[in-house]
């Protein structure tokens, strides 16, 4: 369908009713392609800009939060590592240690074996010793008693020192002679011991 002009005072007719004037057109062309050059090679690239920023922004974020889990994983993983050594290193302790006691314990029983047997043989040498002394002050005790039923016996006094020390030996060498024999079952010892007196 033609586009119509109409004349100055002429009413438009039809579908022209819908149809702006052209200086209408013109003078609302103008101003809208100022605004879509106003977006298109301003508004536009600086959006974009900014968006680019934002989205670089985000991104560098994740990617740092991503190199900070790698990194947090790495300490955790040395930080595991360094904790099986050392537990490692504590049991390797423990069992040193466990040997170390084992042998101390072994040294020492060792030596408290050995001051026993020490404290043992000093005991039986001093028991001997005193046995010796009882024995050497019992033959004398003996002596004297001897000497004085034998003299009860014989009826003389045998105060000859000489004599007397001849007489208790000799009684008292037949008296271990008569232990002996009796220890072993004879007899004949003693009845000569007894003879000679």
């Amino acid at each position: 369908m033609p586009i119509t002009v109409l004349a100055e005072g002429e009413a438009p007719e039809g579908i022209g009713i819908f149809l702006p004037a052209i200086y209408d057109i013109v003078w609302s062309l103008v101003p809208f392609l100022l605004i879509v050059g106003f977006f298109v090679f301003y508004a536009v690239p600086r959006f974009t800009k900014i968006l680019d920023q934002r989205r670089n922004v985000i991104e560098g974020g994740i990617e740092r939060a991503e190199n900070a889990q790698a990194e947090a994983q790495k300490q955790l993983d040395e930080y595991n590592r360094l904790l099986a050594e050392a537990r490692q290193e504590a049991a390797g302790i423990r069992e040193q240690a466990r040997q170390e006691g084992a042998k101390i314990l072994a040294e020492l029983k060792e030596q408290a074996n050995a001051e026993a047997a020490r404290i043992t043989a000093n005991a039986h040498a001093q028991i001997e010793a005193e046995r010796q002394a009882a024995l050497h002050s019992l033959r004398g005790e003996v002596g004297s008693l001897a000497i004085q039923l034998a003299g009860g016996v014989i009826g003389e006094s045998l105060t000859d020192d000489r004599r007397s020390t001849a007489l208790v030996d000799r009684f008292l060498a037949d008296l271990e002679a008569s232990e002996a024999a009796s220890a072993t079952g004879g007899s004949v010892a003693v009845q000569r011991g007894k003879a000679g007196i």
